[in-house]
């Protein structure tokens, strides 16, 4: 066995020492040694196989950084001094890694060339003498052995970052001169493009970071390579994975070998998945020993770990680092062992349980705000027998006792597809799952009386009463609506009168009398709210049911799809084109276009805010906004800012149509379009119902009218709903005013970080601007996530990502040139492609196949001149599906990875029928 020197002879603690022993860091500060070496002394401190070395604080660092450093750090970070600006050596940060409010904004080669000039004014700095000195000295004391010189940022292996990689370390140096060489250049490391970028794109400031440096004594490798104690590709916590190859382990994580690749049981070290064939790198026994320690590092770091590991000559392992796996989708907050689902987990009859994204299907990529989160809490039934948890800032529902009932997966299965292709898709792998097996309810005793219980059964006498009364009180509106149509709209749009009176809040008020209105808000009006706008599109689309079943044998059901399209009376719709008709007068009036063409949106908005768009632009937004100013892009999240208040959206809509030139492309003609392809549409399948018999040729007529006259209403409710969230935003906007004046919260936006009981801790005087800080950490993370789980279990597995994962491991036929989804509104487009990540900011030019994540109503404008739709997720009735067949535009939806595989200016065909875009 290759022997490993002792530590060298180094101050006890990490104090002000410049050079550190590794068994001494478990005390260190972030700030002072840099994540890497705190983690390396944590597992030293806890008796862990990690070689022996020293750290270089960051006081080494901060003592060679030239003057001119900290000036550049301050341009990175959008400031045009250090006048005012935290400390650029960040020494009185707690943890070392900073965020700072917003992302600067500088282009790419700018912020690379400051980089570099940073990165060579680092290099060509003299190392100080002391700092020389310490470094020789630790270095002597350990042998003039080889050694790994390894940078250890205070930006790095952090809970919410890695910066794995971003930053260099060197192999096997060797000699005293070698080493501070090393040093420096690892210095330097701080500064490379890819650093500078990761840390903008983390909103960490610049001016905070510093580096410190570990050496350690080179192991000599046998095997080595990289463990995570969860699964990184699936998210399952329950599993290890390991990736090993003869040999140094920077191959492995460089990716210049293809390495042994095991999935591991983490509880009894099985082998899941290994290598194929014979000649592994990794013996059982050593599978097993490196599992054990990756599990024990988790246990250490109370958090999954991406661990590097060697196995010497002598068949000893060592641990080089261990950093959190950052990449992870959060566990609900109740699937602790002793947490409040422990109870429902044992009363199912198992442990895991399975989560179906909600927000997902409310067309919403992004993390909700932990306010907004508290309001759907408030708005949804906590009576009923649905469960509901927010990791990861989003709303599930708990599906695991509808999964494990016979009735109640048929239900799924046949009500998934319309909702989200993409988790209809994966359900059946699901049901295979031994853990969701069907569970038989225990037979109860005839002559007993029935009690509640936590499994859900008191579903029949709560939920379900109550649904049923809710049924029954609509029924009377509902006939009312199919023999009086038209009275019937105009009571559910005079409706709109009387909540906005409810909503009224008498003045002056104070700041605790606004926030009990606005929680008063939603138990006052929802209610009343649903009962004047569901009958009718309720109504409509039970007629459309019975067309489809009066035509069943006469006509495919997709073909009642085009009914759909060109609906009236559809709010959203409505909105869309007005909107359009104020771009189309402001077109016409030549300053309003100039303004409106060579201005950004940011731009446009402050000039609004100022009254000093040209005058028609002004007055005609203005009496646009009054009507859909409460509107939002994720509107749904109370937290997010209203139309109202930040107007670039809308303003750059306007600018997208004025690129618009050729009259069949204007949003109008092609609704209109829509409507008489509806209308004929309606005309043929009447036609072919009287060849059967004239009744049934009179009741197909009937429902497809009343159909298309009642259906478009369905964006009422939510239309009024949003209304109310605008007002009670705006109410706790006034709170928040007054809480960032005492100091309480720093800006009026933080409270809607908090909910109501914290607010009202606040209005008491408490200090509240830690716990939004640590709760905007958690939203900007979750606000850079590409990947949310549509179905999520108990233990983190991603049932998608799983899914896909077994399947790449099958045989299939390439299809390099083509993607495919759920059909959602027929047709065939081709055009260039848009990538749209968030609709704020965005433009479409016409004809034009927007490809987005998701969408919401705040979307729709976007939709007007857009040639086609490819969604990633959606099914057949999601809202952009719904829309964009009203549109009469192609779509496809439940698109897997359609933003990451299609590109901006790629030239495609979606065939809205065949469900398939190609290239």
């Amino acid at each position: 066995m290759a022997s490993v020197s002792p530590a060298p002879e180094t101050a006890s603690g990490a104090g002000n020492s410049l050079v550190v022993d590794l068994g001494q860091l478990a005390a260190g500060s972030l700030a002072l040694v840099g994540g890497k070496a705190m983690n390396l002394g944590k597992l030293a401190a806890s008796g862990f196989p990690v070689p022996a070395g020293f750290c270089l604080t960051t006081m080494g660092y901060r003592m060679a950084a030239p003057s001119e450093l900290g000036s550049i750090a301050a341009h990175l970070d959008g400031v045009d001094s250090l006048d005012g600006a935290d400390s650029p050596d960040g020494m009185d940060s707690p943890d070392g890694a900073k965020k700072f409010d917003g992302v600067p904004g500088l282009p790419d080669d700018q912020r690379d060339g400051l980089a570099r000039h940073a990165r060579e004014a680092m290099a060509a700095a003299p190392v100080p003498a002391e700092v020389e000195a310490a470094v020789r000295g630790a270095y002597a004391a350990m042998g003039n052995v080889p050694v790994a010189v390894r940078s250890s940022a205070t930006a790095e292996d952090l809970p919410f970052a890695s910066f794995a990689g971003q930053q260099d370390s060197f192999m096997d140096v060797v000699g005293a001169d070698a080493v501070v060489q090393a040093v420096r250049r690892c210095w330097a490391s701080l500064w490379t493009d890819r650093a500078v970028a990761y840390r903008t794109a983390n909103g960490i400031s610049n001016r905070e970071a510093g580096l410190a440096v570990v050496v350690q004594q080179m192991v000599d490798a046998g095997t080595a390579g990289v463990l995570f104690t969860a699964n990184p590709v699936t998210g399952t916590r329950t599993e290890s994975v390991i990736d090993s190859s003869p040999g140094p382990g920077q191959a492995v994580v460089s990716g210049a070998v293809n390495p042994d690749h095991f999935v591991v049981d983490t509880a009894t070290a099985r082998i899941l998945q290994g290598p194929q064939g014979t000649g592994s790198s990794l013996a059982p026994a050593q599978v097993r020993e490196l599992t054990s320690l990756g599990d024990a590092a988790q246990r250490l770091f109370d958090a999954p770990q991406d661990v590097e590991w060697v196995i010497d000559a002598g068949g000893k392992a060592w641990l080089t680092q261990s950093r959190p796996i950052t990449t992870l989708y959060p566990l609900p907050e109740d699937e602790s062992p002793g947490g409040p689902g422990g109870a429902d987990r044992a009363a199912a009859g198992g442990d895991t349980r399975v989560y179906l994204c909600g927000t997902l299907l409310q067309g919403l990529t992004r993390p909700i705000t932990p306010m907004g989160l508290s309001v759907l809490g408030l708005m949804r039934n906590s009576k009923g027998p649905w469960k509901y948890v927010n990791p990861g800032l989003r709303m599930y529902v708990d599906l695991t006792a509808v999964v494990r009932n016979k009735s109640g997966r048929k239900a799924l299965l046949r009500l998934l597809p319309l909702a989200d292709g993409r988790s209809a898709a994966v359900f059946p792998a699901l049901l295979e799952d031994p853990r969701f097996s069907i569970v038989r309810p225990a037979r109860r005793n005839p002559g007993r009386k029935r009690t509640q219980g936590p499994a859900g059964t008191r579903t029949k006498g709560t939920e379900g009463t109550q649904s049923l009364a809710l049924v029954l009180g609509l029924l009377p509106a509902m006939i009312r609506t199919l023999l009086w149509p038209d009275w019937e709209l105009r009571r559910a749009r005079r409706y709109q009168d009387r909540l906005q009176a409810q909503l009224a809040l008498p003045l002056p008020a104070t700041p605790a009398r606004r926030l009990q209105h606005a929680e008063d808000l939603l138990g006052s009006t929802v209610n009343g709210l649903i009962e004047a706008t569901l009958p009718a599109p309720s109504a409509g689309y039970l007629m459309l049911a019975a067309a489809r079943r009066l035509l069943r044998g006469i006509a495919k059901p997709r073909e009642l799809e085009a009914v759909l399209r060109g609906l009236p009376h559809n709010v959203t719709t409505i909105m869309d084109l007005e909107l359009w008709q104020l771009a189309v007068s402001l077109g016409q009036d030549p300053e309003a276009r100039r303004v409106f063409t060579e201005l950004r949106p940011d731009e446009l908005a402050a000039l609004y805010k100022a009254g000093a768009l040209p005058g028609v632009a002004q007055a005609g937004l203005r009496t646009f906004l009054s009507k859909y100013g409460h509107r939002a892009v994720a509107e749904i999240d109370l937290g997010m800012p209203r139309w109202a208040e930040e107007p670039d959206h809308l303003l750059g809509m306007i600018s997208n149509y004025l690129r618009v030139e050729d009259p069949e492309q204007a949003p109008d003609r092609q609704f209109a379009r829509a409507a008489d392809h509806a209308e004929a549409r309606v005309s043929e399948l009447v036609e072919r119902a009287a060849a059967r018999s004239r009744l049934r040729g009179r009741l197909v007529a009937l429902c497809l009218r009343r159909a298309r006259q009642l259906s478009g209403l369905r964006e009422l409710p939510k239309f009024y709903i949003v209304m109310v969230l605008a007002e009670m935003h705006r109410q706790l906007t006034a709170v928040g005013e007054e809480l960032a004046k005492t100091g309480t919260v720093a800006a009026a936006g933080d409270v809607f970080f908090l909910d109501f009981d914290e607010l009202r801790v606040g209005l008491r005087g408490a200090d509240l601007k830690e716990m939004v800080a640590a709760r905007r950490r958690v939203y900007d993370v979750e606000l850079r996530r590409r990947r949310v789980p549509r179905l999520l279990l108990s233990d983190g597995t991603d049932v998608e990502a799983a899914m896909m994962a077994a399947a790449a491991a099958l045989p299939r036929p390439a299809a390099a040139d083509r993607l495919a989804g759920t059909p959602a509104s027929a047709g065939t487009a081709t055009g260039k492609v848009r990538v749209v990540m968030d609709p704020v900011g965005a433009h479409v030019e016409p004809g034009e196949i927007l490809v987005a994540p998701s969408t919401d109503p705040g979307w729709t404008p976007l939709f007007l001149t857009a040639g086609a739709l490819v969604m990633e997720m959606g099914g057949v009735i999601s809202h952009g599906a719904v829309v964009a067949r009203e549109y009469g535009i192609p779509a496809v939806v439940g698109v897997a990875d359609a933003t990451v595989r299609l590109r901006d200016g790629q030239t495609v065909t979606v065939d809205g029928a065949a469900g398939t875009v190609t290239w």
